[in-house]
């Protein structure tokens, strides 16, 4: 979610009891969640949001304008509030409403005046229903998905086709000659990928015997057919060669996934990070060929001999249950950090779901009215390019990659982060408008770094080519935008010197590109916040390393800069 930017002072007056200073910020952030829940209800449904199973979104031009006036009165309504809070805690909850609030605003009024307005609707569709048709989703909840399709086809009085409406949107904006179009390659990948999604709809539908979904998705077909025809013919030759957004929206984008310095500092740092990761990885892999008596020794040759050993098949689930039984292991042992008392989830992505999401990552569970959903680790293996042909992955399938990939979106990663939140219990701010990518991403490459001194030879090697990889991000993606760098010479980088498969090279540089400009930099950045603060705070008498881990996962997903506020004053 959103970046909050401004700290506040501890006041000088008595604070609540954690329980009733969380029940009172609660009450503000209803606020806000109303907003969401009206103009955004599949969104509304995962947070935990109940009452908006069977609604859809808007995607009409007058239903952006309605939403920002939304959003104006409601920060109006917040700081009203705010001036007649008295407790810190409550007031600073109140601070990250209002700049959430505020940078929706800004975002929206800037896409509206620099950029073509574009849906891929398919995908749209698809995490709409996606996000019903779930092991973890009460079965009288997923009835509601049928409805949400209906609606989605313009079956049901009051509703119009979504790929009609997006394509009237995108329609009466092709006029406007000095908008920034969407990228080519990106148009083109979303063409070919296009029915991928609509095949992922039918087999959810099918998975959880939901009959009678037939006839609206034939519907849905032939709408999503069309509108596809519409992006090919009228779309795709006003397609820009030039991936660039403009700078404006870039910066937007930065301070949304919570980066709050300039892109042109943040790119030298990772340079300088990544040479010296270099160099560390030289001297691990020097010692792990004379380990296992391999002659060549550099940290490239020995990355590629690593990756051989692909685990395959039936066996990667497994595999992945192993490594996080002896993770934990090591975690209670030498006190890192307090483990929940239960197993984690970890499943093998569908093809629509590699299409979506084609990197491993964490659905986090319901935030919001948690009734015992968990997090859940899924793992992408293939992903199609935009000729429809098949990409696959070796970079998260051999045997020393699952050190890092465990420690990252399980423990004491990912889920553990959310896992807290859940059961400890943090203010719907802190666990939902506080939420950005480098503060959550940050606590995952963190958690890498903690365990990596007691990996074995060749885990310490995948795990530190992953750091290689988020520092890499770091300066190729601002320097992709800057025009620094081009991107064949960024997919040399990762597959010469990060050792990735051809698969992670396109999805990276996709990222970079047009799938999510400037959210890869948050890793690299998040986990050096933390690597900072932690230095700061172990050099004082007494420092423990499970307290600290603890203390912060408590915070909820405090930015950094709350973050250290809170362990300077009170940790």
């Amino acid at each position: 979610m959103i970046l909050f930017i401004v700290a506040v002072s501890l006041l000088a007056v008595r604070p609540l009891s954690a329980q009733d200073w969380i029940k009172r910020s609660n009450e503000h952030t209803k606020v806000l969640l109303d907003v969401t829940a009206r103009f955004s209800p599949e969104s509304a449904g995962l947070l935990g949001i109940d009452g908006y199973d069977d609604r859809i979104s808007d995607l009409s031009q007058a239903a952006r304008g309605k939403a920002r006036t939304a959003l104006r009165a409601a920060i109006a309504e917040l700081e009203k509030r705010r001036k007649a809070e008295h407790d810190p805690l409550v007031r600073q909850d109140i601070d990250i409403l209002i700049e959430d609030a505020r940078r929706d605003v800004r975002r929206g009024e800037l896409e509206d005046k620099l950029e073509l307005p574009y849906t891929f609707v398919s995908r749209m569709v698809f995490r709409g229903l996606r996000a019903l048709l779930d092991d973890q989703v009460a079965p009288e909840r997923r009835k509601a998905a049928l409805i949400r399709l209906k609606r989605y086809a313009g079956q049901e009085s009051g509703y119009q086709p979504i790929a009609t409406i997006a394509e009237r949107r995108t329609r009466a904006a092709l006029a406007r000659k000095q908008l920034h179009t969407p990228y080519r390659e990106e148009l083109e990948q979303n063409l070919a990928q296009s029915g991928s999604f609509l095949d992922g709809i039918a087999r959810l539908f099918e998975q959880y015997k939901l009959d009678g979904y037939q006839d609206s998705l034939a519907t849905l077909r032939r709408q999503v057919a069309a509108y596809d025809a519409f992006v090919k013919s009228e779309v795709l030759p006003r397609a820009g060669r030039d991936f660039r957004l403009p700078p404006e929206l870039y910066a937007i984008a930065l301070e949304s996934y919570g980066i709050d310095i300039p892109p042109a500092q943040l790119a030298a740092r990772a340079r300088a990070s990544f040479l010296e990761l270099q160099r560390e990885m030289d001297g691990v892999a020097a010692k792990l060929a004379a380990e296992r008596g391999w002659k060549l020794t550099g940290y490239r040759d020995v990355m590629r001999e690593l990756k051989k050993q692909q685990i395959t098949g039936d066996a990667i689930l497994p595999h992945y249950h192993q490594r996080l039984k002896q993770i934990e292991e090591i975690v209670r042992r030498e006190k890192l950090v307090t483990l929940p008392g239960r197993d984690a989830r970890i499943r093998i992505s569908s093809a629509a779901e590699s299409a979506a999401s084609p990197a491993p990552n964490m659905r986090p569970p319901r935030l919001l009215g948690n009734t015992g959903e968990m997090g859940e680790f899924v793992l992408p293996l293939n992903i199609p390019d935009k000729t429809g042909a098949t990409l696959r992955y070796d970079d998260f399938t051999f045997d020393a990659a699952s050190w890092s990939l465990a420690s990252h979106e399980l423990r004491p990663g990912h889920e553990m982060q959310f896992a807290k939140m859940v059961e400890r219990g943090v203010s719907s701010a802190r666990a939902i408008f506080a939420f950005n990518s480098t503060n959550v991403e940050g606590w995952g490459l963190y958690s890498e770094y903690i365990m990596l001194p007691f990996m074995p030879l060749e885990g310490q090697l995948a795990s530190l080519d992953f750091r290689l990889l988020r520092a890499a991000r770091a300066f190729l993606d601002p320097e992709l935008q800057m025009g620094k760098v081009t991107v064949e010479e960024a997919t040399r980088v990762l597959l010469d010197d990060v050792i990735t498969s051809v698969a992670m090279a396109k999805q990276e540089t996709d990222r970079y590109t047009f799938r999510s400009p400037g959210q890869a930099c948050s890793y690299f950045y998040g986990y050096l916040k933390l690597v900072e603060l932690r230095q700061e705070v172990e050099k004082r008498p007494g420092f423990n390393a499970l307290r600290f881990h603890d203390f912060v996962l408590d915070q909820g997903l405090l930015p950094p800069r709350l973050l250290r506020e809170a362990v300077l004053k009170q940790f």
